[in-house]
């Protein structure tokens, strides 16, 4: 490794390709990732929030019954064989350890000096998948140089997650 970089284990799964292969379509997608949101329930919820028409509403209880409703919407596509559209990434690998701004494969599946667009599976509430861009440092690392705030929010909490269960099983070893 070139750089300096700490990294804690995670078990996430990425699907990518290169950036010149189709950069418009991968912008698309890692643009149409961003507004998951923007489903018909996600800009209800928007435009009572700012009515102040959700003041008097647990967030806890509102968050669960608008994600019920997602996934009844999920199970009516499958039923309909409907597929969220996305673009075909013709590698898949498994993410090893993650920090802030990197990850590591499991396997040395990339190309020194390549930029890459991927779509990460992230095991957040709710289960979505996460568009980002990277550059690589070696072989496995790769440094993310793009992505969504809200989805940098994400990564940063999951970062952080995935370092505490590691710190607690570090303490439960040691008092064994």
């Amino acid at each position: 490794m070139s750089e300096n970089v700490r990294l804690i284990p995670a078990p996430l799964d990425i699907a990518f390709d290169m950036e010149t292969s189709n950069p418009d379509l991968f912008e698309r997608e890692f643009q149409r990732l961003n507004e998951s949101d923007d489903d018909p329930i996600g800009q209800w919820l928007k435009i009572a929030k700012a009515r102040g028409e959700t003041k008097e509403t647990d967030p806890v209880l509102l968050n669960l019954i608008i994600e019920l409703h997602r996934k009844v919407d999920q199970l009516t596509q499958i039923i309909k064989h409907e597929e969220p559209e996305r673009v075909e990434l013709p590698y898949q690998a498994h993410i090893e350890s993650i920090g802030f701004e990197h990850f590591k494969l499991k396997e040395a599946l990339l190309e020194p000096g390549q930029r890459y667009y991927g779509r990460i599976a992230m095991p957040l509430f709710p289960k979505r998948d996460m568009g980002v861009w990277f550059e690589v440092v070696d072989r496995q690392l790769a440094k993310i140089v793009r992505m969504h705030e809200r989805d940098e929010k994400e990564w940063n909490s999951y970062v952080v997650a995935r370092e505490r269960v590691m710190i607690r099983e570090i303490k439960g070893k040691k008092s064994e």
